[in-house]
């Protein structure tokens, strides 16, 4: 590493302390995702964390230019994928990152610090390992030459990312352990936790450790860290929230690749300022994502919007009558044995069981066994009756 190359060019790595707006902003981040996941039981918990792991791969993709329709991202997940190239390999991509995203959410990632070398690099593998071929190799565009990238292999090339010039591939080492060192959750108070997640998040693209893939890799290493704080859960998307204000993300991340801008601009090399604009930026999308939930799971608001579902399903023959007292019973409860979900329809035993198997068919309800008590499920035709605007149009 040259003395060009210290890692004092990242500095500094948090903003300083006493930065009220992102203090109560972190505040705010903690309690209002705390609020969200205590109203609903646990079995809806897991139906809304499926459905919101196929969003943030939507968003996350799109962020990069990855167009994956919502019906798309499903029948892939039922690995049922299009017979035309670009659509599979889109699907592809798409099952890629949900299956990290799950290893996630289910505690099967490392315990090392998501900000660690193991920890990305384990991402980065775990990604880009289920890719299709077509979309490991990365276009030099001064010399046209084709590099393949490796999975889980840190970056040997020098490469530019717009005007910004990362470290060279001999200094990578020694910056991805000053990032470690300045972002582990071991040292830092719950606030400076949640600053750290925003603020890693640039300076973890700033250093830009593998040939491609660095964007989707940083996005679910903020995901790792929300949920390692205790204030990230399957509930929200801080992608949906950047990918909706997609031009501001961008700006605000190469704004602070510049460098500081006079001396009252913090004591790094890089511009205090704008790594706080960035940090507020991340940290309010955040707090309007889990806004943006909690007005979406709101009980009344949510059955209001399933009876009007099943009503007009009825009244097309596309659903039975008796229906919504099920669906009902089943986010209230989280858990409905069968013989209660039959009552429940009023009918009598052998209708109620029709009942029941229709909504197991339509993938409203799903059952670990044929024994097993009901749970409800977020099928992506109802998304967009049952959680409007949740994607752009489904």
């Amino acid at each position: 590493m040259t003395a060009q190359e210290s890692v004092a060019l990242m500095e500094p790595m948090l903003p300083s302390a006493g930065h009220r707006a992102l203090e109560d902003l972190a505040f705010r981040l903690a309690s209002d995702s705390a609020a969200l996941a205590a109203h609903l039981p646990g079995p809806v918990r897991h139906a809304v964390g499926d459905l919101v792991r196929s969003m943030n791969c939507y968003y996350s993709n799109l962020i990069e230019g990855h167009n994956t329709q919502p019906r798309d991202i499903d029948r892939a997940l039922r690995q049922d994928y299009s017979k035309d190239q670009e659509r599979r390999t889109l699907q592809l991509e798409a099952v890629a990152h949900i299956h990290v995203q799950s290893l996630i959410d289910s505690g099967h990632d490392p315990d090392a610090s998501p900000t660690s070398s193991d920890y990305l690099a384990w991402v980065h593998r775990e990604f880009c390992s289920r890719l299709p071929d077509e979309l490991l190799w990365v276009d030099n565009p001064d010399t046209g030459q084709r590099t393949r990238v490796t999975p889980g292999a840190f970056r040997e090339q020098t490469v530019a990312v717009g005007r910004h010039v990362p470290p060279e591939p001999g200094a990578l080492v020694a910056f991805l352990q000053r990032l470690d060192d300045a972002y582990r959750f071991d040292h830092l108070s719950r606030v400076q936790q949640l600053v750290a997640v925003a603020a890693s998040h640039h300076r973890l693209l700033w250093v830009h450790p593998f040939l491609d893939g660095n964007g989707r890799v940083a996005r679910l290493v903020a995901h790792a860290m929300l949920k390692r704080s205790g204030v990230g859960s399957g509930l929200w998307s801080v992608s949906r929230g950047l990918a909706r204000r997609v031009g501001d993300y961008r700006r605000l991340l190469e704004a602070a690749d510049a460098p500081r801008r006079s001396d009252v601009d913090g004591r790094g090399t890089l511009s205090e300022g704008a790594l706080i604009e960035f940090c507020k930026f991340f940290l309010d999308i955040s707090v309007d994502q889990v806004g943006y939930m909690t007005q979406l799971l709101e009980p009344r608001e949510l059955l209001r919007r399933v009876q009007m579902y099943t009503e007009d399903e009825a009244r097309a023959g596309r659903l039975p009558g008796g229906a919504f007292p099920v669906l009902r019973e089943a986010l209230m409860a989280g858990d409905v044995e069968r013989a209660r979900a039959r009552d429940l329809t009023g009918y009598r035993e052998r209708k109620g069981r029709e009942v029941v198997s229709a909504l197991l068919g339509a993938g409203l309800l799903t059952s670990a066994s044929d024994r097993s008590p009901l749970r409800i499920a977020f099928p992506v035709d109802v998304v967009e009756r049952w959680f409007p605007k949740l994607y752009p149009a489904v």
